[in-house]
């Protein structure tokens, strides 16, 4: 998976249980992933590490069913237990290297970084990827920093692997993206919080290919 990378970041989807509703957070990856998603993480800041893993595990066999990488916010212990590709971590998270010494050589390691020093400081460290933003500023990080068009296309410029851009996309601004140099675009209300998660999923999917072409 770690030689498509850039074909992962695609359309990359961030999960928030706040609009579950009706439904499992598992139908709601599903009905993503069948729509188009090229890449899931799971983010859970107020379970428990005992739910975390609980709720999990069904979702990583689901995207593992569909060819399709699965990654874990900030917890190694949740990502080990449950066989997922991987971590995604902030820069206050657990650093990158003993995220890699953790997991070893095959796991994804992706690092959100917001300037140049912090993109290359996670390339040296062996991530995979970089997340960069908050492209729009967002709505679910109400401490997202935004940073310019231009800052987010000198971070992508600054290393050779993939950067993901994030922070309140919608498919309204998704074409505001064009020329930053990005692999993909990561949401989460823009699929999560929608009432028809497939038809969400294949817009953003179109736009994320025109952005990104």
């Amino acid at each position: 998976m770690k030689s498509d990378m850039r074909k992962h970041l695609l359309l990359y989807a961030v999960t928030d249980r706040a609009w579950t509703g009706a439904q499992t957070l598992c139908q709601q990856v599903e009905q993503a992933i069948r729509a188009g998603v090229t890449m899931v993480q799971l983010r859970e800041k107020q379970l428990s590490t005992e739910d975390f893993i609980r709720e999990a595990r069904p979702i990583v066999e689901l995207c593992r069913a569909h060819g399709i990488p699965c990654l874990i916010n900030d917890s190694i212990e949740v990502c080990q237990a449950v066989h997922a590709d991987g971590v995604h971590v902030g820069q206050s998270d657990m650093a990158a290297e003993r995220a890699r010494a953790l997991l070893g050589p095959d796991a994804i390691i992706g690092v959100t970084a917001k300037t140049i020093a912090q993109a290359q400081a996670a390339e040296r460290a062996g991530a995979d990827y970089i997340g960069t933003g908050a492209a729009f500023g967002s709505s679910t990080k109400l401490d997202a920093t935004y940073i310019s068009a231009e800052q987010m296309k000198a971070v992508c410029e600054s290393v050779s692997i993939p950067a993901v851009a994030i922070g309140g996309i919608t498919r309204e601004n998704v074409p505001q993206l064009a020329g930053r140099g990005i692999a993909g675009i990561a949401v989460v209300s823009a699929i999560f919080a929608q009432p028809d998660i497939a038809a969400a999923t294949a817009e953003l999917l179109e736009l994320a290919k025109q952005v990104t072409a």
